[in-house]
Formats: C-alpha cells, sequence, structure tokens
C-alpha cells in the first residue's frame, strides 16, 4: 500500500512539490520561467514508453542541460485502438500512471519535475494526474505554461488562426468529423495519425495548413486546399517520422467560402 505522505530520516512528514513545465518541442522551447523552475527541482519525473523511446530522450537531454536526475517510470499499457469506450480506457490509464507516480513522489519527497510537450492546458494528463494525487499524498504544484503546438503552427505558416471576428475550435483527429458536423469554420485539428488523413477526403474544397514535428528535427509544414495537398500530406509525414523517429502532427482547417465546394 502507498504511504499517504514522505518521510525524512526522523520519521517527519514532508512536503512534496511538483513544477510542471511546459517546453513545447524541446530545449530551444524551454521559457526563462520554465529554466527557473527547473532550477529549483531536485529531479524530474518521466514515462517510459518502451525501449528506444525518443521522446523521452528529449527530456533527457533537458535534465542533462540543467544538472537534473531523470526518473523514468514505466508506463502502464493503454488502449489505443480507439475502444468502444474511449473515456473509460482513458481513465484506467490515468489511475495506473497516479499509481505510479505516488510511489516514486511518496519515496523520494523534495521538489520534482514534471516536463510537458508543448503548453500542459492543451491535450496533456499531468494537471489531472496530480489533481488525483494531492488527494492521497501531502502534495503541492505549480505549473509553466509553454510554447503549444497551435502557436508555433500559426508563426510558421504566419497566419492567424481564425476569421475576423470568429472564433477557432480545437480539437482532436478523431472529433474532426462532429465538429465539421457542427458547423465549424476554423478548426485546429490535434492528435492526428495516418489514419486520420484519409478522413480529410471528405473535405477537398477546405483549406488546410499542415505541419508535423514543429520545432523539431524534421519538421514538415504543407498548405492549400485539401484535395491538392493531401497526397503530399502522407510522404510529407513519414519523411517527419524517419527523421525524428516520431511524429507530432496538427493542422487549421478552414472551411471554403459559402456557396463554394465543400
Amino acid at each position: 500500500m502507498t504511504s499517504k505522505t514522505a518521510r525524512d530520516d526522523r520519521g517527519t512528514a514532508v512536503t512534496t512539490h511538483v513544477h510542471v513545465v511546459g517546453f513545447g518541442m524541446g530545449p530551444h522551447h524551454l521559457t526563462g520561467e520554465g529554466a527557473q523552475a527547473l532550477a529549483a527541482a531536485d529531479y524530474v519525473l518521466a514515462a517510459r514508453k518502451g525501449d528506444g523511446d525518443a521522446l523521452l530522450d528529449v527530456r533527457r537531454r533537458i535534465c542533462a542541460e540543467h544538472g537534473l536526475d531523470l526518473v523514468e517510470v514505466a508506463d502502464p499499457e493503454r488502449d489505443r485502438d480507439d475502444p468502444a469506450d474511449y473515456p473509460a480506457a482513458v481513465r484506467a490509464w490515468h489511475a495506473a500512471r497516479v499509481d505510479a507516480y505516488a510511489r516514486e513522489l511518496a519515496a523520494r519527497g523534495g521538489t520534482a519535475a514534471f516536463l510537458v510537450w508543448g503548453d500542459p492546458s492543451l491535450y496533456d494528463s499531468t494537471l489531472r494526474i496530480l489533481d488525483r494525487l494531492g488527494e492521497r499524498m501531502d502534495l503541492t504544484w505549480d505549473v509553466i505554461p509553454g510554447i503549444s503546438a497551435p502557436q508555433v503552427l500559426a508563426a510558421r505558416h504566419r497566419i492567424v488562426l481564425h476569421e475576423v471576428g470568429r472564433p477557432v475550435h480545437i480539437t482532436t483527429a478523431r472529433r474532426l468529423p462532429e465538429a465539421v458536423a457542427d458547423g465549424r469554420r476554423d478548426i485546429v485539428v490535434m492528435l492526428g495519425s495516418e489514419r486520420n488523413l484519409d478522413g480529410l477526403r471528405e473535405l477537398p474544397g477546405w483549406r488546410i495548413w499542415w505541419g508535423a514535428n514543429l520545432g523539431a528535427a524534421g519538421e514538415r509544414l504543407l498548405s492549400g486546399r485539401v484535395g491538392d495537398v493531401l497526397p503530399g500530406l502522407h510522404a510529407a509525414r513519414e519523411a517527419a517520422r524517419e527523421e525524428a523517429g516520431w511524429v507530432m502532427e496538427i493542422c487549421l482547417l478552414r472551411a471554403p467560402e459559402r456557396g463554394s465546394a465543400p
């Protein structure tokens, strides 16, 4: 059973503090505030997703630059094949992560840090996991914002993410059809996959601004009408994966003008 609190060598309960640090896509995106938080940390906790985890290697580089030990925690298995009850699968995965991190934090105490891709506010589970850890441990935490993928996408393509006076909708690739059906016109799509690219065939007249591994080795960019650039997206995505060993992609989709072809 996990101890509720860490204790020093005299048996006194010790509060553990955690800095949640967004780091964009690598050491070059780490802000000054993020660097200060790492300077105040004793170690970094990170999930290890199997052997040859290229994403973990980026965290190792950051830790090396800041003289920090990286404590690797084996990431629990997760059903990634689009299960029928996706929310339940994610909840089970989060619960297993809470157990794994609680053991390390209770044993080590001190000040830990979590390095979060992009910004912790967008499609990342770290803050939800810390909420649950705080229910079972003497734990405090703060959040240092990072450079998000939508920000880098807009900067690379030199665009504004929304039309004048209109909203922008941010969603996942698996929920893109829902956003289109709801009449959204400017849609930032995150967490895409090779399979999701095929779904864009239904939107040949839409404009797309696409990027893979933005700000990292193997960065790729494409833009234009979906029907024109879709054949090249698959090749660009694979080229990004071959160069970096992994791929993260994002795009902005903009609906055609009213009355034109979808």
